[in-house]
């Protein structure tokens, strides 16, 4: 199995690289921002591999981190969605983006992404809210939890209504729920909607 390839950039296709290593061209497929930053031919390139192995084919898929390689490993654990959805899914959601959407259960989001309708984006957001946790960096395991609970109602109603109050006066839910969520851990657990709007919109400012 090829884990990873280094080399340079032999070509680009609408949905594939190839990547020369020590003269062997190798034919990877990637999701749409994978493609859009990949360096000029000839320049050095390093992208995580995942082969597949089937009876009629071996193909491999490129990934520009590791991140976006266990994604579309775990996306492919939900019921109907195969390599082709995952890639679209990944080429389309940054690593943290994608963990915004499942934990706050945007599925409107996940739909973004070519060939995915509504169905199949309620079920990755519904079947991997308890295993997306997992994929978020240590600095992130907090404000995971916190937009989880928004997302399925059952955070704290001072949360909520901190929360509310940033989208309110215009910034991104995403962006509010990471202001709480740092406010939360200043102010600790108990503290009141109005202190934590108030450090939300300190964090917001800096």
């Amino acid at each position: 199995m090829i884990g990873k390839l280094k080399g340079s950039v032999d070509g680009v296709g609408d949905d594939h690289v190839i990547v020369d290593v020590h003269g062997v061209g190798y034919v990877a497929f990637c999701g749409a921002r994978t493609l859009a930053g990949l360096p000029a031919a000839g320049e050095a390139v390093t992208l995580f591999i995942e082969t597949v192995v089937r009876e009629d084919m071996i193909r491999l898929y490129g990934f520009a981190s590791e991140a976006e390689r266990g994604w579309f490993r775990l996306l492919q654990t939900v019921q109907g969605v195969g390599s082709k959805v995952a890639m679209a899914v990944v080429g389309t959601l940054a690593p943290g983006d994608l963990a915004n959407a499942i934990a706050l259960q945007d599925k409107a989001m996940v739909a973004r992404a070519p060939g995915v309708g509504p169905r199949v984006a309620a079920r990755i957001v519904a079947e991997l809210k308890d295993k997306a946790p997992a994929f978020a960096t240590a600095g992130d395991v907090e404000a995971f939890a916190l937009k989880r609970d928004l997302g399925e109602g059952v955070a704290r109603g001072a949360v909520a209504d901190a929360v509310s109050a940033l989208v309110n006066l215009g910034y991104a839910r995403d962006q509010a729920a990471n202001a709480i969520a740092a406010a939360v851990k200043e102010a600790g657990e108990d503290a009141a909607s109005t202190q934590l709007i108030r450090l939300g919109l300190k964090a917001l400012s800096r």
